[in-house]
């Protein structure tokens, strides 16, 4: 086996050796005009690591140093570059890069997916496929972007690339219009679309800029093309047509705001960020057009150069594509889940008291579905019976559970993250480090007395159960055999409960996003209207009735259906796990608790002491990684959906740390109100 060498030496030696071998290779193959021998050019910038800034500026400052102390290479590489851009097609680099397509999520996610697997055909005279095999990787941007203009406008002058002969230049020009024409029709129609208008009706009664726009540009390439011929050098004035797609741009925030109350489509999305893709490409191809100061438009130059090997990345990478769509829907989502969060989260002792009767009433209905769950362990069915049966226990059981207003303590984290992922991006830093904090302090306390009202009820109640089947049958709920099982099943040690504790954690986040996804599609659809104009509920209920279950569909579809899925999710995935011949499974902390009780009930009481610690220890980690990965996922998503980058941690941490040190019992209890002094009573 060969074993590659690492090279020694300085950063700016081996940046020289590996552009100079490169050109060494461009010349003794012959192939400076060819696809092969440019990607063989540009592969020696590119740096081992796409952020390493300073190994991709040795390696450009390499090129510009080689290429003016050789005439031959600059005059070979001046040439192919030339070539290259005066005979390839620009108009879909222009008009389509970087610019959502019309097509639909799933068949933008299969063409990427198939792109990986096995890329598109090559067109040889498209600039934007070439450009795409010139930086083929997604994160060739972040490189190229990092570079100082400075250092591409040197090169441009070194390759003389704005020296370019004048039908090559009328070419590109034309292009660049034709482009604007074609993202100016798109615009128009995007602006008449149902979706659009439905979320903002008064583009139908009063003049559209959407429209007005697409006049203006064909007025205005008119002038561009008349001053060409007439040979005028002064600019066409296009303040008018920037108005408009300023308007254009006011009309699209305004219904992305709207949406992020009202509710949001996947397609909704799809048609806002194009819209403003659209627009932020036709401001680019305006400036780059009009006539400036030579630095002005070599600066010019090197912005789209950017834009564009950053967008031809973009158009391939699966991340980008989600993101791309799925902002606006992320953020109603886990918008919703933070409004949701915002209860789950107490500050006085009166919500400190409530919380844990409210986590105690779960812990009575979890009870009630541990000794169901255990009962139907002793059946024999088939194991899609067996999973429709767990998940409906499980799901109805979860749906109860909410119905009655009681908490479940794991389905805290869901909500609280996405609450204070809101609070990351919100006020000043002083300010919000101070109630970040506070805020932490309050939901540690509040997720810890939810946590002690669950297993403070599931567990006696569990072993009071266990007890009365045996009284009533004269059998134990769990036999023998089945309580030693319950009980090996939570060792961390010699059973992979930790490993399906995380899988709980990831079917507790996912609950959050199915919550918050049937909390916007009821809001969206506006349910509530559509269900109170029945005719035949009407009839059968009347008016005012119909009105009610309309608005009680609309507020708790979500939790509903998040809760009930969650059910569903956690009885399925054990027969997933058969199916797939897979380690799957899933371990809640309440329902663990439970089953330590039953489990002690079905031995008679005879459990070895370090089986019972092992057990207890088991439950507890299952309960942490439950609640940490539930919470670490949501708000991981929160803070994306909302654009939030929190830089400040160790600040944060200090702050908890000194509350820690001064106020321990702080995050336990919160503390007593303090009651305002009274004013002294006049004499």
């Amino acid at each position: 086996m060969r074993v590659r060498r690492r090279r020694r030496g300085a950063p700016e030696q081996l940046a020289v050796e590996d552009v100079k071998s490169a050109l060494e290779r461009l010349d003794q193959d012959g192939a400076w005009g060819a696809p092969e021998g440019l990607i063989g050019l540009v592969a020696a910038l590119r740096p081992r690591r796409s952020k390493n800034v300073d190994e991709a500026r040795h390696r450009l400052d390499a090129l510009i140093g080689i290429l003016e102390s050789d005439q031959r290479c600059r005059s070979n590489l001046r040439r192919a570059v030339r070539t290259i851009l005066a005979d390839k097609q620009w108009l879909h680099l222009f008009a389509d890069a970087g610019v959502l397509s019309g097509e639909g999520f799933f068949t933008g996610l299969g063409r990427r997916v198939a792109h990986a697997i096995l890329p598109d055909v090559y067109e040889e005279g498209s600039l934007r496929d070439y450009l795409g095999r010139l930086f083929p990787r997604s994160t060739d941007h972040e490189w190229v972007a990092a570079l100082p203009d400075e250092s591409w406008i040197r090169l441009m002058h070194v390759l003389e690339l704005g020296e370019v002969e004048e039908g090559a230049r009328a070419r590109v020009a034309n292009q660049l219009l034709e482009a604007l024409q074609v993202l100016s029709y798109r615009i128009a129609a995007m602006g008449l679309e149902p979706e659009l208008v439905r979320n903002h009706p008064a583009i139908e009664r009063y003049e559209s800029p959407f429209l007005a726009q697409s006049e203006e540009v064909r007025q205005y390439i008119r002038d561009q093309r008349l001053a060409e011929q007439e040979g005028r050098t002064t600019p066409v004035d296009d303040k008018h047509l920037l108005v408009l797609l300023d308007q254009c741009l006011e009309i699209v925030a305004r219904i992305r705001k709207q949406a992020a109350s009202s509710g949001a489509s996947v397609s909704l999305t799809g048609l806002t960020v194009r819209l403003q893709e659209s627009m932020g490409r036709m401001r680019a191809l305006l400036a780059l057009s009009e006539p400036r100061t030579s630095h002005e438009a070599d600066a010019q130059r090197v912005r789209m150069f950017k834009e564009l090997v950053r967008a031809q990345g973009q158009d391939r990478d699966l991340r980008a594509h989600w993101a791309r769509h799925m902002e606006l829907l992320a953020l109603r989502v886990t918008g919703n889940a933070g409004k949701t969060g915002e209860h789950y989260i107490t500050s006085t002792r009166a919500e400190y008291r409530k919380m844990f009767r409210s986590a105690a009433g779960a812990g009575i209905v979890i009870a009630f579905l541990a000794l169901i769950k255990v009962a139907l362990m002793s059946t024999t069915s088939a194991p899609f019976v067996e999973a429709a049966l767990y998940s409906l226990n499980y799901g109805l059981g979860f749906v109860l559970i909410y119905v009655l207003h009681c908490t479940i303590a794991t389905k805290q984290p869901a909500m609280t993250a996405a609450h204070i992922a809101a609070a990351l991006g919100s006020g000043g830093r002083a300010d919000r480090m101070d109630g970040l904090a506070d805020l932490i302090v309050r939901t540690v306390r509040s997720q810890f007395i939810a946590v002690v009202g669950n297993l403070a009820i599931v567990v006696p109640l569990a072993v009071l159960l266990a007890l009365g089947f045996r009284a009533w049958t004269g059998v134990h709920l769990a036999t023998p055999a089945q309580s030693e099982y319950l009980l090996h099943d939570l060792s961390p040690v010699e059973s992979p409960a930790l490993f399906h504790a995380a899988i709980a954690g990831v079917c507790l986040f996912l609950s959050g996003l199915i919550s918050g996804y049937y909390d916007n599609r009821a809001v969206y659809s506006e349910l509530r209207l559509r269900i109170s104009q029945r005719p035949m509920l009407r009839r059968i209920l009347g008016a005012d009735r119909t009105e009610e279950v309309g608005r009680y569909i609309e507020d708790h579809l979500g939790g509903i259906s998040g809760n009930f899925l969650f059910g569903v999710m956690l009885g399925s995935m054990g027969t997933i796990g058969f199916v797939l011949g897979a380690p799957l499974d899933i371990r809640h902390i309440t329902f663990s608790s439970a089953y330590v009780g039953i489990a002690a009930v079905g031995l008679d009481w005879r459990v070895p002491t370090d089986i019972l610690l092992i057990s207890v220890v088991g439950v507890a980690a299952i309960g942490v990684i439950n609640l940490v990965v539930s919470f670490a996922l949501a708000l991981w998503i929160a803070m994306r959906s909302r654009r939030v980058t929190f830089l400040e941690t160790p600040d944060l941490m200090r702050r908890l740390g000194s509350r820690l040190r001064t106020q321990p019992g702080s995050f336990l209890v919160p503390p007593r109100e303090q009651v305002p002094p009274r004013d002294p009573e006049p004499v």
